[in-house]
């Protein structure tokens, strides 16, 4: 990475006022171009998705495989190392109390341990008409509650549209939509399933979904880091 990320109560402060955050560009445009080019070398993944074949949305996702490529390896484990903290006091406001492990691979263990052992950074490819449905990323039983997407492609320059999406419910209110134009290099963090929002008495859960908005043109590459594994 070639900036240091933002300080854990920077990051918690974000998610807490607007249910997302977005750091300061991580990468340098040729580290992203790097990161691309990954998506065209097959034996990395174990997996590639058609968004349209399963109805959900348009263009094509690949699952990494273990072992990680180097820089998204260290880039998983950096923001894990960054967003533990924050993870467990967003359970204590949910009423569900957790201490997440300090790293990334005592976290894994738990996941392993849960029957969750395949990887789940992902890289999607999105073209122009291309989208993302709203969604939430849970792969078993055993999730981290946070995630990040980071962009690789300049928005306004690489593509137009594609925003990413967030959804909000609470209860007994009408939902909220944020879109978020993804800066090249820098990273939106968001929650996987739901996050502590302000209620009248403490704390309320909001539920999140996520999604992509249309591509208009040209080409839009992102990496998607899930800190939790998967059954399949």
């Amino acid at each position: 990475m070639t900036a240091c990320l933002p300080t854990t109560e920077r990051l918690e402060q974000d998610l807490r006022a607007a249910g997302h955050a977005v750091t300061p560009p991580l990468l340098t445009a040729a580290e992203c171009a790097g990161l691309r080019a990954l998506f065209d070398q097959p034996d990395l993944f174990r997996k590639t998705v058609d968004m349209g074949r399963h109805a959900y949305g348009s263009g094509l996702y690949r699952y990494f495989d273990y072992p990680l490529p180097e820089p998204v390896a260290r880039l998983r484990s950096a923001l894990y190392a960054e967003l533990a903290p924050v993870a467990g006091r967003m359970a204590a406001d949910l009423r569900r109390p957790r201490a997440y492990p300090p790293d990334l691979e005592g976290y894994l263990a738990e996941c392993h341990a849960a029957g969750q052992r395949r990887a789940t950074p992902l890289m999607l490819s999105y073209g122009p008409g291309d989208y993302n449905r709203l969604h939430q990323d849970l792969y078993g039983a055993e999730h981290f509650p946070l995630q990040a997407v980071i962009g690789l492609n300049k928005p306004g320059g690489d593509y137009e549209g594609g925003e990413f999406l967030l959804m909000e419910n609470r209860p007994r209110q009408q939902s909220i939509g944020t879109a978020v134009a993804i800066p090249q290099g820098a990273a939106v963090i968001f929650p996987v399933a739901e996050r502590p929002a302000p209620g009248a008495r403490g704390y309320v859960k909001a539920a999140m979904r996520h999604g992509v908005s249309r591509v208009r043109s040209g080409n839009r590459l992102t990496l998607g880091l899930i800190f939790h594994d998967a059954t399949k």
